[in-house]
């Protein structure tokens, strides 16, 4: 059974009017299953977090999933959706810039990344419509040429739209769209903040997804996962560092720096 994490909306309607000959059967629920991915700019790099539930239908399946995959030194996806097929796309695009790398004696550039992203999603089409295989993702990159790091948000259908702060994908998502703009608009752009700061108010949104989605996991058991990605490489915050995040805002004391370092990514490992 594939799990299912989330999806946007109707994607039968949005496709039967174009293809009438195509289409997703009646049970197909786009909407009912989901998670929470959050991906914002912050004054290094862009940080990651996601929550670690994994759902079935109404059941839990596992709540120590990873849903933040770097696909090389500098580019991470956050998945949201069939976390069978999400596995299987992320070790395609992270052996295609490998394979890139290595042919072409030079590494993909940003827009290559994007394109076969693209390309991944389009190809994922007749499974997504058959309501099995649905994968909407967060492509977070960081951009050498430009120096800075950028947000991606895609549809099913491999439609790219880029965020000029923040992105978020699954179910919980929807609930906290709100929330991102009374951050920026209180505490002005998350581009602005360090690390320790962004880190905070991703957790309390992640929370709030928590509470208004039931396919979200909150981190009151399990910490969730936390990764960024930096012109040095991508930076894994590990559940103990999260831990004393969450225990020095439980408590009301100041954030303290985080003790984390870049990692470099084998494409041969596993996604998962």
């Amino acid at each position: 059974m594939s799990l299912q994490f989330n999806a946007t909306g109707d994607f039968s309607r949005l496709v039967s009017p174009l293809t009438p000959e195509i289409k997703a059967p009646v049970n197909a629920s786009f909407d009912t299953h989901g998670t929470t991915v959050i991906a914002v700019k912050y004054r290094d790099g862009v940080l990651n977090v996601a929550d670690r539930r994994a759902t079935a239908g109404m059941s839990i399946m596992y709540d120590k999933s990873e849903k933040i995959l770097p696909l090389d030194d500098h580019t991470l996806v956050s998945i949201s959706g069939s976390f069978a097929k999400a596995i299987e796309i992320a070790r395609y695009l992270r052996h295609s810039f490998k394979y890139y790398t290595r042919s072409q004696l030079q590494p993909m550039s940003l827009e290559g990344k994007l394109a076969e992203m693209t390309k991944a999603l389009v190809q994922n089409l007749p499974m997504a419509l058959q309501g099995i295989g649905t994968f909407v993702p967060v492509l977070s990159a960081w951009d050498e040429q430009a120096g800075e790091g950028k947000i991606y948000f895609f549809d099913p259908m491999g439609a790219r739209f880029e965020s000029s702060d923040f992105g978020a994908a699954g179910s919980g998502s929807a609930p906290i769209r709100g929330s991102f703009d009374y951050i920026t608009r209180t505490k002005g752009p998350f581009a602005e903040m360090d690390l320790q700061t962004a880190l905070r108010e991703c957790l309390i949104l992640l929370d709030i997804a928590a509470d208004n989605d039931a396919a979200t996991g909150g981190y009151a058991k399990i910490a969730p996962s936390a990764k960024a990605v930096t012109k040095d490489g991508i930076l894994n915050l590990n559940e103990g560092e999260l831990q004393r995040v969450m225990d020095e805002m439980q408590s009301g004391q100041a954030p303290q720096s985080l003790n984390v370092r870049t990692e470099r990514v084998n494409a041969d490992a596993p996604t998962n």
